[in-house]
């Protein structure tokens, strides 16, 4: 039943009508200059309520090191009270046990064309013993790109989003709370060079690889600013020439990227998600002539505790009996064939007559896969 509802709503979605819909460039292409780049660092999260990393080392001794920048000795010689207490409890000198601190890791995403003074969001994990990271401060933290420059300064409280609460042996765990985010927490402080000022052309890559829409944007750009105007490269990547005055430039890419072209159609996909049972089957997908027949055995055990009495007067004892029933039942589900070309909604209404439910309908499709009937790509999640 759940795979019938499942399945009938994908139809909604893909069978509702041979309608061909027009998208705009920008929603099919992104110029190449405008990639995004990966940054990453390494921080200390403050203010934690107990649930932070402790004596845990690295934690120590990058605490020691920003004490220290600041111009905090850390291992400055201590009181005599101090030192008799560090003594009892068998502490070495300086040690520091910082419950409210934790080590994490800092990464963020550098837009194109981002420039110094901006903001952007960066995600914080743990990396050590912390447990919680709810309601803590990020000290400032260096955001490096791939070639060791710094381009970002982080920096700000955390929003975290996960719960974990414990209390006498039971413990209840929402979301993830070793995780956080702080929305704008980091300055871009370094530009990141790229060609689009620079170059004759200005390279558009089609976010999936289609010979057929590239080809459909390349002339939807010819047909409105003349022949030669854009070059298809492969089919991801076309060149398209702009004007030298940069101010046109970004007007003519803020026209080009308006345009409404047709794209190709998307290759015939069969997605499955085996953890959730979700199956997702595109408009294209075909399936050669194929007999499909989906059962299941079931074996029922039941057990009954009796208890035998012995005969009137007969010095007998009574016995504890236990009687078995055993019954085998397999449901007569028909078998139901795929004629050569059959279309998705014939494909759904087949499989819905032997009510199959999700982890069958796997079964199904996978079978079909190997059996050289699915004319599409099968990818299992």
């Amino acid at each position: 039943m759940f795979g019938k509802k499942l399945l009938v709503g994908l139809l909604i979605g893909w069978l509702a009508a041979g309608n061909v819909w027009a998208d705009r460039v920008k929603d099919l292409a992104s110029v190449a200059a405008a990639r995004s780049n990966q940054l990453i660092g390494f921080g200390l999260v403050v203010g934690l309520p107990g649930t932070g990393d402790g004596d845990l080392s690295f934690t120590t001794q990058s605490m020691k090191a920003i004490l220290n920048r600041l111009g905090i000795n850390s291992d400055a010689p201590l009181s005599d009270f101090t030192k008799l207490r560090e003594v009892e409890e068998k502490a070495s000198l300086g040690k520091l046990d910082i419950k409210n601190t934790a080590a994490v890791m800092v990464t963020a995403e550098l837009p194109g064309f981002a420039k110094p003074g901006q903001k952007i969001d960066v995600n914080v994990s743990a990396i050590g013993k912390a447990s919680n990271l709810r309601g803590g401060n990020l000290l400032l933290t260096s955001l490096r790109g791939v070639d060791g420059e710094v381009y970002s300064i982080a920096q700000g409280a955390l929003t975290a989003t996960g719960i974990d609460a414990a209390a006498a042996g039971s413990k209840v765990s929402i979301g993830v709370p070793t995780s956080a985010r702080i929305p704008g927490g980091a300055t871009v402080e370094r530009l990141v060079e790229n060609p689009f000022e620079q170059s004759d052309h200005v390279v558009m890559n089609v976010r999936e690889a289609d010979f057929t829409t590239t080809t459909a944007i390349m002339n939807a750009i010819n047909k409105n600013f003349g022949d030669g105007t854009a070059r298809a490269i492969d089919a991801m990547s076309l060149a398209v020439r702009a004007p030298a005055d940069l101010s046109q430039r970004v007007a003519f890419m803020s026209m080009v990227e308006n345009l409404e072209v047709q794209p190709g159609e998307p290759q015939a996909r069969v997605v499955v998600n085996s953890k959730t049972g979700t199956v997702v089957i595109s408009r294209n997908v075909r399936v050669t002539a194929a007999a499909v027949s989906h059962g299941t055995i079931s074996v029922a055990v039941s057990a009954t505790n009796e208890v035998s009495q012995p005969a009137p007067l007969s010095q007998g004892q009574t016995t504890p009996v236990q009687n078995a029933e055993v019954a085998v039942s397999e449901p007569k589900n028909p078998m139901f064939l795929f004629q050569p070309g059959v279309d998705l909604r014939q494909i759904v209404d087949a499989v819905n007559q032997v009510g199959a439910t999700p982890s069958a309908l796997i079964a199904i499709l996978e079978a079909l896969k190997s059996s050289g009937s699915l004319r599409a790509e099968l990818i299992v999640i």
